[in-house]
């Protein structure tokens, strides 16, 4: 397949060296001294279960000069959802298909807003990755998995040839026919990580293991399961589920936000408990602690000035 990552952090750096090394042709939007280490040295990932590099790696900063594609894999954050969109533009073709992996619940209808429904998959990923150096992608743990699938519910071709360049490169990965609640399913855990790691500025394992910060972790999940419920099937006990899912987490993991915290950067925070919040409000669900979230990291949301 012919594929455009548009985002070469944690997540699409990782899977898209995943499938450059399975054979693909990859090409990565990145910029600054990242996207000079790739072009100079590759794109490494340093993994106790997975490391590779790919060397040449074929990025640039314009979306324009790749052309026509198979799949475009956004990656970016938040904020940069509709920018993003709106860049690739010149490479959609006829078939064409782009994914989000990002972490918010809205990322692919924002991005449809822009390129249209019939371009958008949904999808979700789990990797516990980041940018540990230009040019370099530290890989915590063995997790890494994605999941995706047609916003209508069909198993189409495109999905299908997805899975299996996928599969090829040694991703585990799941072709869904209801990625709607999949996309919520992976929200619930993700804002209720991000928020308790960049609460207590503490990787998973003290988290759990403490007894009140366990609980506001699940209060934060069992808020967004009700949030969830008024648009998709979610599971009324699925927040437990998830909790006991945390159990069996590195007890080193922590969360994208909380790194970009730890580095003064934006935060998603807007999109992830803020966005339960605000949905609460809309839908009158309570949310007391999404919304005590989003206060108490408020001063950070824009980052640090520099």
């Amino acid at each position: 397949m012919k594929i455009l990552v548009v985002g070469a952090g944690g997540l699409g750096g990782y899977f898209g060296a995943r499938l450059a090394a399975g054979g693909n042709d990859v090409t990565f939007i990145a910029r600054g001294k990242h996207l000079e280490a790739m072009l100079r040295d590759g794109l490494r990932v340093q993994s106790d279960a997975t490391p590779l590099l790919v060397h040449p790696v074929q990025a640039t900063d314009r979306a324009e000069r790749v052309g026509p594609v198979d799949l475009v894999i956004v990656a970016v954050k938040l904020w940069d959802t509709e920018i993003a969109a709106e860049s690739v533009r010149p490479t959609i073709g006829p078939q064409t298909a782009v994914v989000s992996f990002q972490n918010g619940v809205d990322a692919a209808e924002r991005i449809a807003g822009v390129l249209g429904h019939e371009y958008v998959l949904g999808g979700v990923g789990y990797v516990a990755a980041a940018i540990e150096a230009p040019g370099v992608i530290r890989h915590t743990g063995t997790m890494q998995r994605l999941v995706f699938g047609e916003l209508n519910g069909t198993l189409s071709p495109r999905v299908d040839a997805f899975a299996a360049a996928c599969a090829h490169a040694g991703i585990d990965c799941e072709a869904s026919s209801d990625i709607r609640r999949v996309i919520w399913e992976k929200f619930v855990f993700i804002v209720g990580l991000s928020a308790v790691t960049s609460l207590f500025r503490r990787s998973i394992g003290p988290i759990r293991a403490h007894a009140r910060s366990r609980n506001l972790l699940l209060e934060i999940m069992r808020e967004a399961v009700a949030v969830g419920r008024t648009s998709v099937a979610l599971d009324p006990s699925f927040a437990e589920q998830r909790a006991a899912f945390v159990d069996t987490l590195p007890e080193s993991m922590t969360t994208s936000m909380y790194t970009d915290l730890q580095r003064g950067n934006r935060l998603e925070l807007p999109w992830l408990s803020g966005k339960v919040a605000s949905l609460g409000v809309q839908l009158g669900v309570p949310t007391p602690a999404n919304h005590f979230v989003t206060d108490a990291l408020s001063l950070d949301v824009n980052g640090r000035i520099r």
